[in-house]
């Protein structure tokens, strides 16, 4: 606010600030279109498939799947749900995707932390050497790695087959490969912005470097690694590519593979598909909204000063 003396008094008078500007009306309006129409394209694919999961394949076989009418109901489920044995994938992908995510974060977390708090001369190399793997594509490595995965011997508690080609233990390996470099990249980002005053303060209490990283980093990184968290398991819950190159028993791959067991050699009931995805897709979403507060506030930080 101004402050102004009066003539006849002389005493301070008060202004009111000016008002702020608002946008104008019809530029909000346009916004608001522009976000209405982006979320349905984006929702669009989601909703046909829902919608064809909800008729039978004889309606869609007699009037198109383009078409509305006939019998409603969720019998492709209940089918879905029996015929590919989803509860049995389901637990193969729980026992790939929690290993897997747990080591990555364990891993690439150590990676960052040294990168991000000490300084030597191959800081950045090592980080560069991390990060470079995400680069490679990973169908250029399909034959050396299968290769190599069939010379490697694992006892038979760890794989029943005595192969690392055929073990979940392979392909949780090929996973934290592939994931290391990005959450180490993004978590030593993160840890540089946390005061080097904390790491001080703890080494003159006689903290080593493992209680600096274990009590006093790690604890200050729960929201940026609860966004990475969210991140990873989508992303290796819904790996297909190595799922179907590494497993060769039908048996031990994760869910997103089996959904090949709907189809036929012959015919394929692509509502009897639709329902098995959209049931498929249905940890991903709880993971979402369980992590949905911290992984707006990891993806958020620093996008706004003090």
């Amino acid at each position: 606010m101004t402050t102004l003396t009066t003539e006849r008094t002389g005493q301070p008078a008060v202004v009111p600030p000016a008002p702020r500007s608002r946008p104008p009306r019809t530029g909000r309006m346009f916004l608001h279109a522009f976000l209405v129409i982006t979320s349905l394209l984006w929702l669009a694919p989601l909703l046909y498939a829902f919608y064809t999961a909800l008729r039978p394949y004889e309606d869609t076989q007699r009037d198109g799947y383009v078409s509305v009418g006939g019998h409603y109901n969720f019998h492709n489920f209940t089918a879905a749900w029996s015929q590919a044995e989803l509860p049995h994938y389901f637990w193969n992908s729980l026992v790939i995707t929690v290993p897997a995510l747990v080591v990555t974060l364990l891993l690439s977390s150590m990676v960052a932390f040294v990168v991000a708090r000490f300084n030597f001369r191959l800081n950045i190399a090592l980080l560069i050497l991390f990060t470079a793997g995400n680069l490679l594509p990973q169908q250029a490595i399909i034959t050396p790695l299968f290769k190599m995965y069939q010379l490697i011997e694992l006892p038979e508690w760890m794989a029943a087959s005595g192969k690392l080609d055929d073990s979940f233990f392979g392909l949780i390996l090929i996973h934290v490969a592939f994931q290391t470099g990005f959450c180490a990249f993004v978590l030593s980002n993160y840890m540089r912005t946390i005061p080097r005053e904390l790491g001080e303060a703890a080494l003159v209490d006689g903290a080593s470097a493992w209680r600096q990283y274990w009590q006093v980093v790690l604890p200050l990184c729960r929201p940026v690694l609860a966004a990475l968290a969210t991140l990873e398991f989508t992303w290796i819950y819904n790996d297909f590519f190595w799922a179907t190159v590494l497993m060769q028993t039908g048996s031990n791959r994760p869910i997103t593979a089996a959904l090949n067991n709907l189809t036929g050699q012959f015919f394929v009931n692509n509502n009897l598909i639709a329902a098995g995805a959209l049931i498929v897709a249905v940890p991903t979403l709880v993971v979402f909204f369980v992590l949905q507060k911290q992984f707006i506030s990891g993806l958020t930080l620093g996008a706004n000063k003090g």
